[in-house]
């Protein structure tokens, strides 16, 4: 490894931070692992990239775990792709308000269609708001809904 980046957040897990991050790299876009290096009996770290943002993951901490004072969030770039990625992370953890979800290790997501980055956006600040309100009432972000509300059609 040469390239080292400036920053990078540290998610820690009790026992599972490979497993987790593997399972991350099968199912998120452009998603790596870097790089597992096991630190005693019971420990690992584990480098790895989501959508090119470095990440690390430590697991034999019971103090420590992830919590929904942070999260991660992913642009998806249509409604497919939003569904594929809102099914398996929230696959045995939990949905909550607003495109975030929990997924089974704990790790808080927020999953976000492009184009609700965009019309959230767009300079007509009444469409704008349209798009925040219809937002609000979701659990996972569904864009149709959400382009008929900008129209001014709900």
């Amino acid at each position: 490894m040469t390239d080292r980046p400036n920053a990078r957040m540290c998610i820690f897990f009790k026992d599972c931070s490979e497993e987790a991050v593997r399972f991350y790299a099968e199912t998120i876009p452009n998603t790596h692992v870097d790089h597992v290096q096991p630190i005693g009996s019971s420990m690992n770290m584990v480098l790895f990239r989501v959508m090119d943002t470095h990440f690390m993951a430590l697991d034999g901490n019971e103090n420590f775990a992830p919590s929904k004072d942070h999260s991660i969030s992913i642009a998806t770039l249509n409604q497919a792709e939003t569904d594929r990625l809102w099914e398996a992370l929230s696959e045995g953890g939990s949905e909550g308000p607003c495109g975030w979800l929990c997924d089974r290790f704990g790790v808080h997501w927020q999953v976000v269609p492009t184009a609700m980055t965009h019309m959230l956006s767009d300079p007509d600040r009444e469409a704008a708001g349209r798009v925040q309100s219809a937002m609000m009432k979701m659990k996972k972000i569904d864009i149709a809904s959400l382009e008929a509300a900008f129209r001014g059609e709900t």
